[in-house]
């Protein structure tokens, strides 16, 4: 009652609003927020939408005095120039090429879709704090201190990790299943590897048959840019090699479900993983 105010952070209000009750209740709590407090309402939406995610709920705010705004997650080259931005607000001196190495370490550089940003920001933002420390006297944080003291905190990606087997890449393959093989059981690697050789084979089965690649996005119903892909990635392949991936998965299915009395150990299956990449995977 008698401190400095308060903030209520509400995620998830389009739940709140979807019947005419809540709405109402809502939109009137907006008006309620006593001076020196405040109100944010988050709502997350896909990177290429323009517009709120609820027009009505938008509206209100802006009617009540708020602001409605559009904090886009910074991807690729934009995580740099975010954290130059973050490390100008707080009076952090970057020396050449620092923001580009931090960010790289956070992973700001993996492009693919399915890799979790939720904590990048924060995370790069906690680093850049403890680089500050080591400078009190106002010196350029440098990219020697970037690798020296920020850990590479690299995501995942299931899709790059099965391109790059459909692609026959043996090292970025390998690479790639480091990341992923502490978060991702193995039933779930082996899901999505099986599901892909078995695509291969299929593609490779149409093609061979004289369909081209633009006749797979009917015949397999898939979308062009997949078919294409597929079609590229399946041409890296003879088909004795698909089938032999696929005897093979089959022994690694084995070996991690310790079929047949076999020892199943964290060790274990990662050698597996890595055994079947190199005698599977890698071109001859």
């Amino acid at each position: 009652m008698f401190g400095s105010g308060s903030v209520a952070i509400v995620r998830g209000a389009g739940a709140l609003i979807r019947s005419t009750e809540g709405r109402d209740a809502l939109l009137g709590a907006l008006t309620t927020v006593a001076p020196g407090n405040g109100l944010a309402v988050l709502e997350e939406t896909d990177s290429s939408a323009k517009d709120p995610p609820n027009k009505t709920l938008a509206e209100a705010i802006r009617a009540a005095g708020g602001d409605v705004r559009q904090l886009r997650a910074p991807r690729e080259d934009g995580l740099a120039s975010w954290i130059e931005t973050r490390a100008r607000e707080r009076e952090i001196r970057l020396g050449p090429g620092a923001a580009r190495e931090l960010a790289s370490r956070v992973g700001g550089f993996v492009r693919e879709g399915d890799v979790e940003r939720q904590q990048q920001g924060r995370t790069a933002v906690m680093q850049l704090e403890k680089l500050a420390l080591r400078h009190t006297a106002g010196d350029p944080v440098t990219v020697d201190d970037v690798k020296a003291l920020v850990p590479e905190a690299v995501p995942g990606s299931m899709w790059a990790f099965v391109d790059a087997v459909a692609m026959r890449q043996r090292n970025k393959a390998l690479e790639l299943l480091e990341r992923l093989i502490e978060d991702q059981p193995a039933p779930v690697l082996l899901a999505v590897l099986h599901r892909r050789i078995r695509e291969l084979i299929e593609v490779q089965d149409r093609l061979e048959r004289g369909e081209s690649p633009g006749s797979l996005v009917r015949s397999m119903r898939l979308v062009p840019f997949r078919a294409e892909t597929l079609a590229r990635q399946a041409k890296a392949w003879s088909g004795p090699e698909l089938d032999a991936a696929l005897e093979g998965l089959v022994e690694l299915d084995a070996q991690v479900k310790g079929v047949g009395g076999r020892a199943s150990t964290e060790a274990r299956d990662r050698l597996a993983f890595d055994l079947w990449i190199t005698d599977r995977v890698a071109t001859g």
